[in-house]
């Protein structure tokens, strides 16, 4: 399988992934105001690179611009959460029905092996944290769709935004556990070629976790 391994290729490149980890992880707080001025200070580059940065941010939705307002994180709301879960379920229910015709019997058992690594972490129930990239479950699945389009559409467009939604609210407690066996049965899905049924299982397993998200945003 082929990666989309990111390299900073420029400094703009290695301050826009940088700035990107800080907001999805929530060291920037979510609706904070960006300072083109202290940004380019503390990640030492011109205000022109922080510029480009904060460009590319607004282009895969993790910061908007307001009239008289400028630049902010954007909000983690519950109307924000459900609108884009909504996609989320339709675009990666797909890609799960995909991956059933397309990925290798390779790309499976690496699949495997990646919910295998996994979960050391999840038996301990306290987290299930997924870096961005080739370790993230998700990722392998929309990669292994093998569909050039709706790679581009979650990669490029919504994927950050729902790794903040997931990283700052969805990865501990109960759900932990649930949603290590939601995983499981997706690649089993996969791996019988059940196209129907692996598309049916990855939008349930979206869909409790826009539910289990959805309550702690409330609660909050």
């Amino acid at each position: 399988m082929t990666f989309f391994i990111e390299q900073p290729v420029t400094s703009s490149d290695k301050t826009f992934f940088q700035l990107r980890k800080a907001i999805v992880e929530g060291e920037i707080a979510p609706a904070t105001k960006l300072s083109e001025t202290e940004l380019s200070t503390k990640y030492a580059v011109s205000r022109a690179v922080i510029r480009e940065a904060i460009n590319r941010l607004e282009s895969c939705h993790l910061v908007e611009r307001k009239a008289n307002v400028g630049a902010r994180v954007v909000a983690l709301t519950p109307e924000g959460l459900v609108e884009l879960y909504q996609v989320r379920e339709s675009l990666e229910g797909m890609a799960a029905r995909l991956a059933a015709k397309n990925m290798t019997d390779q790309e499976i058992a690496d699949l495997n092996n990646l919910l295998s690594s996994h979960f050391q972490e999840v038996k301990g129930g306290e987290s299930y944290y997924q870096e961005a990239g080739d370790v993230d479950f998700h990722y392998r699945i929309i990669l292994g769709s093998k569909n050039k389009h709706l790679i581009s559409m979650l990669f490029e467009g919504i994927y950050h935004l729902v790794r903040m939604y997931r990283v700052q609210l969805g990865m501990s407690g109960p759900r932990v556990t649930t949603a290590f066996d939601e995983h499981k049965h997706i690649v089993q899905a996969i791996a019988n070629r059940d196209e129907e049924l692996a598309e049916l299982l990855m939008r349930r397993h979206i869909l409790y976790s826009k539910n289990n998200i959805q309550t702690k945003l409330v609660d909050d």
